[in-house]
């Protein structure tokens, strides 16, 4: 009903009335009324007050009463009467039906939608989709609904899209309007009328009925509303809740996931084919997974793809490029009747968290957790101290001022508020499991990075990184926890960029470095530090404190990775930065002065190393006397290396002078007294008396047990070189008994699968058998043999008493199993046979890859020595193939700038060269040096030696003016760095000659 009108003066005039069956309308006056039947029902009429009846002879006709003329005061009333509207014949539809998606793929769901199932004695009458925004759901209602009303299953089908209350009671209402004859002016009582009719009853004809309920946001919406129980109806209901009232007796939850990558590498080939457009299935598939095979964002980017006329790859680099906002890479017309772009899909999915988790602190959570790596986030650290305190922070920044004031947030309201999230599908979080991981999907990381205010970003990076830092043990037992920390500290770190560096370097990315290391993965922590010193002495400088601290660690690294050489000399040149920065008594010089000669005493010069600590020694008698603890350890690390030079009877007098000294200043109990003793007791063996290292880790032995206790671990490190003196003292029987007693403790305080323990059993075995005495152990210990044999195969065979006994006490995946496993393999191509090396590292990867997953850290280091030993052994190819595989699966696993990624490309670079495929040994080491001049720079060796070899691998394919071209280049490049009169000069002088002259013969050709 509706009307125009206009006054002037007293006189008003109507323009326009227009009523419907069942309208009374009021007006202070007019010229002219109109009334519209209904169904064509002559009688039906228009009563006008003053002037006269108006009557409709038909449907939609009119009928003019005349001019009708106001008087003050009173009313114009308009009234129309029509007959009842005959309900709708069945099948009936109520509700548009969204059409098919044109790369609509069959899914697993919709095999479970039409299941025929039962929950115990209860049939299933209603099935609730669930899953996050963008997986499909609609579709597949769609898909469930358009079936079968093909298929005459039907007589009704109602489609309800059910974001709120106001919505579904319409659709109810229409509903009722056209199939029993209720009033449309009352919708919920229409909707209650609706509702009724759909109850089975005994003595009416029965209807098949399907109701789709989508996108049911709150589920309260749903009280009073939910369709009646029938045999003959069924209801689906499409949502992103995860509520418990959603699910009941007679209700099934279908779980709706992404895409499988076969199912999402179709959609995008399907759809691009649909506008005549195909793409590398290589460059489709990656897309797929930067998408994170979410059906609506394959959707989108392929509209994106064609309307912008842009490549796979280059949409690629776009997504990849966190500057660039998803909303400005959607499709300007969006495909497949779709309502709303990739960006927006989940704001109200997040309001709607907002709503139900603690006031305050669900974005700022979401904001966490898409700082960090979207595969799995450790609960404690999104509920920890750190975690909290931005919580609150955050908290307080939202509310207006008047309303500001400090409060608190405790790790239970951190996990209220990711209880939320896990409601809408916004986190993946498994309440019942705390120790199960928060997972969130990348594009929901993006989209709230998008919607940060730029100005909180570095908030946001900061509180995660101190998040991690919290959660970080100082000694991690648990290797698959280590590895989920170091995974996000990565994520964070590639993420956050020059953030952390602000206003100096992060602790966590000290402590990532640190945890490489200690997962057994030295070179990934030595090139890791070499890159942190870099960018850190790039931010802040070279003399900066942390600059330092982060080459030390370098330092430290480069030489647990087998080059003590290169440690030492990083040290000695860190050591002059000291001097000049703390000056030559400031604590931190002191320490590296003392790495400085540990490191050179690795590398093979103990004299060297016994002659830089007696300096050493005499700067700290200058500064602290001769009682600080400090100045005790370095006499220690004097007579240490002096014995490691040659002079074991030197090392154990001035151990014997030092032990008196300790004693008066520390004590004769101090950890410190106790080991300074036992390392005596060692020396005075390898001095060529085994009965006094005997007799003094006897007497130590007894005030261990007294001092520390029989358990404790030094205390067992006592029991190991007493036992192993006594053997060497001569007494067989006597080391068996001692070995004895030493496996008794090492059972009961470290555990059977322990690895002392084994070597404690194995000791056992050796010295019995050399006494003579019985035993039935037919194992023999590696490392009790080792020092008399350096037979290859006889190391091999040894360790393959390891591995056999390893196997049966862990099984294969155990923790030493794995390690012994290692060393058979490795000690297997060091003793000549590369394909039996690589047999054993193959059949170590695959259950490796079963236990960790096929892309763990470890795995992926493992299949780096596979593809070595396979390159050994001759199979050039194969070495190659694994190494590209292993090389794509680290960047899309670990990311572009994981430091083992250098390693590999080298090593592929290498194999190709051997295999003398030229063209790809060129490109390969061209991508190596791109690799490397990123991550360690232009004038580094390593990559000025991968410049050389592109150019000559360029001159091997063919191209030999290219070849010379690239190293005049580089003649100039290392004439700027090394100087004009550096050795390595006239070699690249040489190969531009031999270039050059190809080249022009070449061309007289």
């Amino acid at each position: 009903m509706g009307w125009w009108r206009w006054r002037s003066g007293r006189r008003a005039k109507i323009r326009t009335v227009v009523s419907r069956s069942g309208d009374t309308v009021s007006l202070p006056g007019g010229t002219v009324a109109f009334g519209l039947g209904s169904n064509g029902a002559p009688g039906g009429g228009v009563s006008v007050s003053h002037s006269g009846d108006a009557t409709v002879a038909g449907d939609h006709s009119i009928a003019n009463a005349g001019y009708i003329h106001q008087i003050l005061g009173e009313n114009l009333t308009l009234v129309q009467h029509s007959s009842p509207r005959e309900p709708a014949a069945w099948p009936h539809q109520v509700g548009y039906v969204p059409r098919r998606a044109q790369s609509f793929q069959h899914r697993v769901e919709a095999e479970q939608l039409r299941a025929v199932v039962d929950d115990g004695d209860t049939a299933v009458l209603t099935q609730v989709l669930n899953g996050m925004g963008g997986v499909g759901k609609t579709q597949l209602a769609a898909d469930y609904a358009h079936a079968a009303w093909q298929d005459d299953s039907l007589d009704l089908l109602v489609w309800v899209t059910a974001s709120n209350r106001t919505d579904i009671v319409a659709r109810y209402a229409q509903a009722a309007t056209e199939l029993c004859r209720a009033d449309p002016g009352d919708p919920d009582r229409a909707a209650e009328q609706f509702l009724a009719w759909l109850t089975p009853k005994a003595t009416a004809k029965p209807c098949r009925w399907l109701i789709v309920l989508d996108d049911v946001v709150d589920p309260d919406d749903l009280i009073g509303l939910w369709p009646p129980d029938s045999p003959h109806g069924r209801t689906l209901v499409t949502t992103r809740c995860r509520d418990a009232a959603l699910i009941g007796p007679g209700r099934r939850r279908v779980p709706v996931g992404l895409f499988s990558p076969a199912e999402a590498l179709a959609c995008l080939k399907n759809s691009l084919a649909a506008h005549r457009r195909t793409e590398p299935t290589e460059e489709l598939a990656a897309l797929a997974e930067d998408l994170g095979y979410l059906p609506l964002a394959l959707s989108q980017s392929v509209a994106y793809l064609v309307d912008a006329g842009v490549a796979a790859a280059d949409y690629r680099t776009l997504l990849a490029d966190r500057g660039t906002r998803l909303k400005d890479i959607a499709p300007d017309r969006l495909p497949d009747d779709q309502l709303s772009p990739l960006a927006a899909v989940w704001s109200l999915s997040a309001d709607r968290a907002a709503a139900l988790g603690p006031a305050g602190l669900v974005r700022p959570m979401l904001q966490l957790a898409a700082a960090l790596d979207p595969n799995g986030i450790p609960a404690g650290v999104l509920t920890g101290p750190p975690a909290c305190a931005f919580l609150a922070s955050a908290s307080i920044k939202r509310r207006r001022w008047w309303r500001r004031r400090v409060r608190e947030a405790s790790d239970k309201d951190a996990m209220a508020a990711l209880r939320a999230l896990h409601r809408l599908h916004l986190v993946d979080h498994d309440h019942d499991a705390p120790r199960q991981p928060v997972r969130v999907h990348q594009l929901i990381q993006r989209v709230t990075y998008d919607e940060t205010p730029p100005e909180s970003r570095d908030a946001v990076a900061h509180a995660a990184a101190d998040a991690l830092v919290a959660a970080w043990p100082t000694t991690t037992r648990d290797a698959g926890f280590a590895q989920t920390l170091r995974a996000n500290a990565q994520v964070l770190a590639r993420h956050a960029g020059d953030t952390l560096f602000r206003p100096g370097p992060h602790r966590v990315l000290y402590r990532l470095g640190q945890s490489l290391g200690d997962s057994g993965q030295i070179r990934a922590a030595t090139l890791y530090f070499q890159d942190l010193t870099n960018r850190t002495a790039h931010a802040l400088g070279i003399k900066h404190r942390d600059t330092l601290l982060a080459w030390h660690c370098f330092a430290r690294w480069r030489g647990q990775a087998g080059d003590p050489a290169g440690a030492a000399a990083e040290y000695a040149d860190l050591l002059e930065h000291m001097l000049r920065v703390h000056g030559p008594d400031h604590p931190e010089t002191l320490v590296t002065r003392s790495r400085v000669a540990d490191w050179r005493g690795q590398a093979g010069d103990p004299a060297g190393a016994a002659a830089e600590y007696a300096d050493l020694l005499e700067h700290m008698l200058r500064i602290h006397g001769p009682d600080h603890p400090d100045t005790l350890v370095t006499r220690s690390r004097v007579a240490d290396w002096q014995g490691k030079a040659g002079d074991p009877a030197a090392a154990a007098a001035q151990y014997a002078e030092l032990i008196e000294d300790m004693v008066r200043a520390l004590g004769p109990d101090h950890s410190t007294t106790l080991v300074t003793r036992s390392i005596l007791a060692g020396w005075q063996g390898k001095a060529g008396d085994p009965a006094a290292a005997v007799a003094g880790y006897a007497a130590l032995l007894e005030h261990m047990v007294r001092a520390l206790g029989p358990d404790h671990p030094d205390t067992l490190g006592v029991r190991k070189g007493f036992a192993y003196w006594l053997g060497e003292a001569g007494d067989a029987s006597g080391a068996a008994t001692a070995y004895a007693d030493l496996l008794d403790f090492a059972v009961r305080v470290l555990g059977l699968d322990h690895s002392d323990t084994f070597i404690a059993h194995q000791f056992l075995v050796h010295w019995r058998e050399k006494a003579g005495e019985p035993t039935g152990a037919a194992e023999r210990n590696y490392l009790a043999r080792m020092h008399v044999t350096t037979d290859p195969n006889a190391h091999v065979a040894l360790l393959r008493d390891e591995v056999d006994f390893w196997m049966r006490v862990q099984g294969p995946v155990g923790p030493n199993s794995l390690t012994a496993r290692n060393n058979l393999a490795f000690s297997l191509g060091q003793a000549g046979n590369p394909s039996a090396a690589a047999a054993e590292y193959s059949a170590l990867i695959e259950d490796m890859g079963r236990t960790l997953g096929p892309e763990h850290p470890e795995v992926l280091s493992q299949r780096g020595q596979l593809a070595h030993w396979r390159g050994e052994a001759g199979d050039t190819a194969g070495a190659a193939a694994e190494y590209s595989d292993l090389i794509e699966d680290v960047v899309r696993t670990l990311g572009p700038d994981h430091p083992d990624i250098l390693y590999h490309r080298g090593s592929l670079a290498r194999c190709l060269a051997k295999a003398g495929d030229a063209a790809k040994a060129a490109t390969a080491y061209e991508q190596l040096l791109h690799a490397r001049r990123q991550h360690l720079g232009d004038n580094h060796p390593e990559t000025l030696a991968a410049w050389g070899s592109f150019a000559h691998w360029q001159g091997r394919a063919g191209d030999t003016d290219a070849a010379a071209a690239e190293c005049t280049c580089l003649l100039e490049h290392m004439k700027r760095v090394l100087g004009e009169d550096h050795h390595h000069l006239w070699v690249i002088q040489h190969n531009i000659t031999h270039w050059e002259t190809i080249a022009r013969e070449e061309d007289e050709e």
